[in-house]
């Protein structure tokens, strides 16, 4: 990965609170993984950044590199790497996720 990959990454992360990797957009996404988490996050009413990863190829490859993860979607929440689809189906299934929020500081529709 490059730094200025490395770089724009590193900012969506530091700029949004709750920031979601996914393929497409919150409005329209690409795959059904990344409408998974949108969604959920959706229901909550999290105000998130969707950041399209088919836009650019480099940042695609490179968030899997800087995450040590090989899947897209990936949520960060306050910088941290949280997990993809179908650890946040489970986190939000279990109740985890809105603890999560509430340990974050992060509003969400209770």
């Amino acid at each position: 990965m490059d730094d200025q990959t490395k770089i724009l990454i590193q900012n969506h992360i530091s700029a949004n609170d709750v920031c979601l990797f996914m393929k497409g957009t919150p409005d329209q996404p690409q795959c059904g993984f990344s409408m998974t988490v949108s969604n959920i996050l959706k229901m909550l009413e999290i105000n998130f950044k969707g950041v399209n990863v088919l836009e650019d190829q480099s940042l695609r490859d490179g968030i899997k590199v800087f995450s040590d993860w090989p899947t897209i979607p990936q949520l960060y929440i306050k910088k941290e790497f949280i997990g993809g689809c179908d650890i946040i189906k489970e986190m939000y299934e279990s109740g985890e996720l809105k603890k999560l929020f509430d340990d974050k500081g992060i509003n969400y529709k209770k």
